[in-house]
């Protein structure tokens, strides 16, 4: 190829302002596929993506001080001025996008992750969706339990079975090995998929998912039952202001109460297994028997035999509520002791145990009383996921729960929350969640330099910046309708109006 031309261009860099001056060749034979197309210089790429202003190396540490600092925009807009890089606030943002798409393009090559998994003779693959809004797009993550590597992340308007069916198949294309087992939450959709894309494979259903939709109406009632019992205990502040000011012995004994059982009330439990009301009447009961000892030694104070009638009378007042609650919390914790199988029994020996736990539920039903519908609604989740719950006791490398995965969804908002202060997710974590994900992980394990940056596919990179690009688009339209429909509209009926063009 010859030299025909050249072309000059200015890249800001982290040690100044470079000019560079481009030597365009073009090949001469006119039966080569590349005749008369003008070929740059391959160290170009190395330097700076294409039509871009700033040098690979000014990305790699925005990248860094977002990922591992955990900066934000204006933080990071302060540190490049004082390196002396003229870059605007709004630039920085765009980098940091870019960033997010140069190294998820590079890790999502299916060269790459054979590479990664080179050592690995099979994979256990583990699926989930992240939705912060409900109705909009959900960011499907596949990932491998044994490496703990993200094999695809994608975000889908809908979760159809056969969407997610082809997820699955491009996984398996990409990571040429047998998967061996699957891991996800009961959603029928994925179950489908599975069975799709890999029959025969053990699909394995988690047991937190299992056991927080099964046991939903019990941890419903002990709710309701502890915020009965915490409307009996409200007169605690006027207590506390009774002997405000005071440091005498009997104040601080008052103010000593006072704040455990405010701490009581305070703390709340989560699903399925924590059951938060039966520990705050534990703690109550507790309270309320030191109170009775204090008095049948010496006579409590007015103030706390105020405190005491409080408790004394919430506590009756809800005590017809408690042993239902308690009797359906012991068939939660005897079906969440049989699902962990301490014991390392087989798969058919915890699912005869598991079938005579249910059939204990139907013959002790009378004994729940009004939470008789509540071990219904249990058995029939049961029956949904009973096929799946038993695999991982029969294959020791399948997860019980999906738990990693929903960690590694927490672990990326705790990351978000800390550089941008939003204490919820942000729309952007599903629009550029496939990037943003997959990009955080790898920085935070391992830096990237530019020239590192530098390694990716240009055709690759515009591909998946172009399918991110219609994904904002979409979002921009549905906000711009919301902030003025009519005009919206109107736009739409015009457009429809336009003369098409002929054919």
């Amino acid at each position: 190829m010859r030299i025909r031309y050249e072309n000059r261009r200015t890249l800001v860099t982290l040690s100044g302002t470079v000019l560079l001056r481009l030597k365009i060749r073009r090949c001469e034979a006119e039966g080569c596929a590349r005749f008369h197309k003008p070929y740059r210089p391959e160290a170009e790429g190395a330097l700076a993506l294409p039509q871009h202003e700033f040098g690979l190396d000014v990305v790699a540490l925005v990248g860094a001080l977002r990922h591992r600092e955990h900066r934000s925009v204006p933080e990071i807009h302060a540190i490049l001025r004082g390196r002396g890089v003229g870059i605007a606030e709004r630039s920085v943002t765009n980098l940091l996008d870019r960033y997010d798409e140069v190294l998820a393009a590079q890790l999502g090559d299916s060269v790459h992750l054979r590479r990664q998994l080179a050592g690995q003779d099979r994979i256990v693959l583990a699926l989930d969706g992240l939705q912060p809004d409900v109705g909009h797009e959900v960011l499907w993550v596949l990932r491998d339990c044994l490496s703990g590597t993200v094999l695809l992340a994608r975000s889908l308007l809908s979760s159809t079975a056969e969407d997610l069916a082809v997820l699955l198949r491009e996984v398996v294309e990409a990571v040429g090995l047998p998967i061996t087992g699957v891991i996800s939450d009961g959603q029928h959709s994925i179950r489908k998929a599975v069975a799709a894309v890999l029959p025969g494979v053990p699909h394995q259903l988690c047991h937190f998912h299992f056991l927080r939709e099964a046991a939903l109406p019990i941890f419903e009632a002990d709710r309701h039952a502890k915020k009965e019992l915490k409307k009996g205990v409200r007169g605690v502040r006027p207590i506390e202001r009774a002997v405000e000011g005071r440091t005498d012995p009997e104040a601080e004994l008052v103010r000593g109460y006072a704040a455990a059982v405010r701490s009581a009330i305070t703390d709340d439990g989560r699903a399925p297994l924590d059951a938060a009301g039966l520990r705050l009447k534990g703690r109550l009961e507790k309270v309320a028997g030191s109170l009775e000892r204090v008095r049948s030694k010496g006579g409590p104070s007015r103030p706390l035999a105020r405190l005491t009638f409080l408790i004394e009378r919430a506590l009756a007042g809800t005590a017809p509520l408690w042993p239902a609650v308690e009797q359906g919390f012991v068939f939660v914790h005897a079906a969440a002791r049989l699902l962990a199988n301490p014991a390392e029994e087989t798969g058919a020996k915890v699912r005869r145990r598991f079938e005579g736990l249910l059939a204990s539920m139907q013959r002790h039903r009378h004994r729940v009383g009004d939470l008789g519908v509540a071990l219904d609604h249990f058995r029939k989740v049961a029956r949904s996921y009973r096929p799946g719950l038993f695999h991982a006791a029969d294959r020791p490398d399948l997860p019980r729960t999906n738990n990693a995965l929903e960690q590694l969804f927490g672990s990326q908002r705790y990351h978000e929350r800390r550089a941008t202060g939003r204490k919820t997710a942000s729309p952007g974590a599903v629009l550029r969640g496939a990037v943003r994900l997959v990009a955080g992980i790898r920085a935070r394990a391992e830096t990237p330099s530019g020239r590192d940056l530098g390694r990716v596919d240009p055709m690759t990179w515009r591909a998946l910046r172009r399918s991110l690009d219609r994904g904002r688009q979409a979002r921009t339209a549905r906000t711009r309708f919301r902030c003025d429909p009519d005009a919206y509209l109107a736009a739409l009926e015009q457009q429809a109006q336009q003369p098409a063009l002929p054919s």
